[in-house]
């Protein structure tokens, strides 16, 4: 995919560009407002990442203006974790996703594809990865043509799994990325393997093959043979 990283830091910046060009997207970078603004004036671009506070204006700005271009790159916030109120107005905007800083370059490029597939499969269109078939318009999900009756956590925690098949997701990036903010309040990751392991228990009990893997000390797999 074709990105663009609006960071006004220049050491994040170029960690940013040289880890997401590895991953085989084609990265751009601004480190200002002004030179962001002239970017989504000239070029196409399949995702934006963008900070919020930014040399000589506001990244709330730019999403508001890709959104009254009608734009159709995914935007995620990359913002400092004290401005939730900016996140929240990003959001409300027309923003896909946010991650607060620090975080996993692993983490936000995962986001990135995560939101790509979404976009792929919006609406209606219903989309499988080995015997699971997953309906997002309804928010239902199947094993070989059986319904799996799955809580809204167990079913955003699958679909998270499903967009990063293949991918090893460590607990941090799961916990954030499926309850948000919160994680980091609790003692413990106990409720995540508590989570994983009650959506194994109803894959298997539809006679399903478990798709998730353990891969230890790094965090969990989703495969499908």
């Amino acid at each position: 995919m074709k990105l663009l990283v609006v960071e006004d830091e220049p050491t994040l910046s170029a960690d940013l560009r040289e880890y997401l060009e590895e991953q085989g997207h084609v990265c751009e970078v601004a480190l200002k407002y002004d030179d962001a603004h002239q970017k989504i004036h000239v070029y196409q671009y399949d995702c934006i990442c963008i900070d919020i506070t930014l040399p000589g204006g506001s990244g709330l700005d730019l999403i508001d203006e890709l959104k009254e271009m009608h734009s159709e790159a995914g935007i995620i916030i990359i913002s400092a974790k004290d401005s939730l109120d900016d996140r929240i107005e990003g959001l409300d905007l027309g923003a896909d996703d946010y991650l607060t800083k620090p975080f996993y370059l692993s983490e936000l490029n995962a986001r990135i594809n995560a939101l790509f597939r979404r976009r792929e499969f919006k609406g209606e269109r219903e989309f499988s990865h080995g015997n699971i078939t997953v309906y997002p318009g309804k928010k239902e999900v199947e094993v070989e043509g059986e319904r799996l009756d799955l809580t809204g956590k167990e079913y955003d925690l699958l679909n998270y799994f499903i967009t990063n098949a293949g991918r090893v997701l460590t607990k941090e990036a799961i916990a954030e990325h499926v309850w948000g903010d919160h994680y980091d309040m609790v003692d413990s990751f106990d409720f995540i393997y508590v989570h994983i392991r009650n959506l194994r228990k109803k894959i298997k009990q539809v006679n399903g093959e478990d798709p998730i893997k353990t891969i230890y000390g790094m965090g969990y797999k989703f495969t499908s043979s």
